[in-house]
This record gives structure tokens, C-alpha cells and sequence, in this order.
């Protein structure tokens, strides 16, 4: 399931409104893990806007790449990484020692891991979500952080197309804060 907000909505009502939206569905909603952040959002992968995207995703690890509806189906009990906001569940949760475990293993700072009911948490990563600028030197190192510490969870495409990327440059957006 994905919802998508403008950018515009971010700016006018602050992150911090965008948070607790993103709590108050995560509340409700029964999940192994999910995100909330910046991302790219467009109809339709087209061969057009795909060198666009592939390059801004490349230059901006903090957005997110659109699909995760056709992703649903074959995730099972993974993650797809590091986001500003990452929500996990079981069984990826009890895998990384329950929320003291996942604690413990959080250092940078502004991030927090929050309890959440039905023995599930959420992580976050600052109070803003963050594009990142690789040209500037910003490489969100507390992002690389988590991701480093999800990696046994994460989902890999493997083989497989997504939009009009080809297979290498799926596996360098997904491996983007682990290389």
C-alpha cells in the first residue's frame, strides 16, 4: 500500500504533522515493515523521465524510487531499507533483538527508535526527511547507519527490471548506503 503527499503539504503543515499522519496509519495497519520520506512520485516509469530520475537517485540517496506497489507481492518479511521514517514489525523487529536490541545498535544522533503496539516499532531519523547531496559530500551517514544494521532484512530485486532501470542500477540504488 502506498500514499503519497506533496511536497507542498510537507512544506506548508512541517514534518512534524507528516510524522504523526504516517503514526496514526502505521497504528492501524498490520505490517512486516514500511517507510514514510521524500520520493519520486510520476504516472508511469517512461522511457522519457527514467535518465531524470535515474540520475537525481543517484546524486540523492534520501528519495525513494516509486513501485512499491508491484513490490508488495513478493517482499515477504523484508525491508526495503533505511527511510526517514522505517517502520518494522515482525519479524524483522524480534531478528534485530526487539526495540532494546535495535537501541543499542542506533548511535547517531536525532535518531530514535519509538515503540509502537503489536510488538512493532518505528525508526526515525531526524526530525526532517533528508534528500542527501552525494556532489556536496552529504551522504546522510545516520541513513548509511541503519541500513547497514537492516541489511540481513533487506529485499533485493536480484534479476529483475523495475521501471526502466536495468538490473546493475537497481542493485546500486538499493545498495546506496551500504557501498
Amino acid at each position: 500500500m502506498e500514499f503519497y503527499l506533496p511536497t507542498e503539504y510537507l512544506l506548508e503543515h512541517g514534518a512534524g504533522r507528516v510524522r504523526d499522519l504516517s503514526m496514526e496509519l502505521g497504528a492501524e495497519l498490520p505490517f512486516v515493515s514500511g517507510h514514510a520520506g521524500l520520493s519520486f512520485h510520476m504516472a508511469a516509469w517512461m522511457r522519457d523521465n527514467t535518465p531524470v530520475v535515474r540520475d537525481l537517485s543517484q546524486r540523492h540517496p534520501g528519495f525513494d524510487l516509486p513501485g512499491m506497489d508491484e513490490l508488495r507481492r513478493v517482499m515477504g518479511s523484508r525491508t526495503r531499507g533505511a527511510s526517514w521514517l522505517t517502520f518494522l514489525g515482525q519479524p524483522i523487529l524480534g531478528g534485530l533483538g526487539g526495540v532494546a536490541g535495535l537501541r543499542a545498535q542506533l548511535k547517531s544522533p536525532g535518531t530514535t527508535v519509538q515503540e509502537m503496539s503489536g510488538d512493532r516499532a518505528v525508526v526515525s531519523l531526524g526530525e526532517w526527511p533528508e534528500a542527501g547531496d552525494l556532489e556536496t559530500g552529504d551522504t546522510l551517514p545516520h541513513y548509511r547507519e541503519l541500513a547497514r544494521v537492516l541489511e540481513p532484512w533487506m529485499y533485493t530485486h536480484g534479476d529483475a527490471y523495475w521501471g526502466n532501470l536495468t538490473p546493475e542500477e537497481i542493485h546500486r540504488w538499493e545498495r546506496r548506503f551500504l557501498d
